[in-house]
């Protein structure tokens, strides 16, 4: 069974590895233009299988936790693919998961909860209102979308901070996979707002100099996908930043 809080008494800065899944393989995500993802090719892994590109991605840098995005579940609001989550499991034991699968209803949430397979990852751009997040608490990940600089979902999600849970992802996705660096501007107005939250950037890390600017400026960790697969980010580079 994964670690549902392997980060939260974790006192270092956290780079989590990501896996974009669809249709039961692994793809390479840029800027959000998920129509265009095709299957990863990667020198981590032979093939595109979660379970090998998941254990290369450990084997590239020495996560405690990954986060996983069912595309299929959040575009198309289909189950998430626990075939898939229990193969990533199965390769990485101890590793925890943070799992965005488009929840946006809590029966389902909840019933994910129970299943073992990692912690909740609730996506703004999913949200109707503030609803889940309310219900779910510090058992959920809140994820802030954006996407050309716009706030994706309820403007609440995005405004309140009252609302945010203790674990909270910026995900700008104009910039995953683009190397264009993170928002740092955007990330210090979101941690002026909530001091107290343990905030996470994603998109647009281009190697170790990025992490030491986001450590610098108060971030918990980073998501990061390309700059691992590319090499730009390798185990030698993970002093300092556990």
């Amino acid at each position: 069974m994964t670690r549902l809080d392997a980060c939260e008494n974790e006192t270092g800065f956290a780079v989590i590895p990501v896996l974009d899944l669809r249709g039961g393989r692994v793809v390479r995500a840029r800027r959000g233009e998920r129509d265009t993802y095709a299957p990863i090719e990667t020198p981590l892994a032979k093939g595109s299988e979660p379970g090998a590109v998941a254990a290369g991605l450990l084997r590239a840098w020495p996560a405690r936790l990954l986060y996983v995005a069912d595309l299929d579940a959040i575009v198309d609001g289909i189950a998430p693919d626990l075939a898939s989550l229990r193969a990533i499991a199965a390769a990485c034991p101890g590793i925890g998961l943070w799992v965005d699968a488009g929840f946006a209803a809590r029966d389902a949430t909840e019933g994910f909860l129970a299943a073992g397979l990692g912690r909740p990852v609730i996506g703004s751009e999913s949200q109707h209102d503030a609803g889940l997040i309310r219900a779910l608490g510090g058992r959920a990940v809140l994820s802030l979308d954006t996407k050309d600089g716009e706030p994706l979902g309820p403007a609440a999600l995005h405004e309140d901070p009252a609302l945010w849970p203790p674990d909270v992802i910026a995900m700008t996705l104009a910039r995953v996979g683009a190397g264009s660096g993170p928002d740092l501007v955007a990330l210090a107005r979101l941690r002026a707002k909530a001091p107290e939250a343990r905030l996470y950037a994603a998109g647009g890390v281009r190697g170790p100099e990025d992490l030491r600017a986001l450590k610098g400026a108060g971030l918990s960790g980073v998501l990061v996908a390309s700059a691992l697969h590319d090499g730009a980010l390798r185990r030698e580079h993970a002093a300092g930043f556990g």
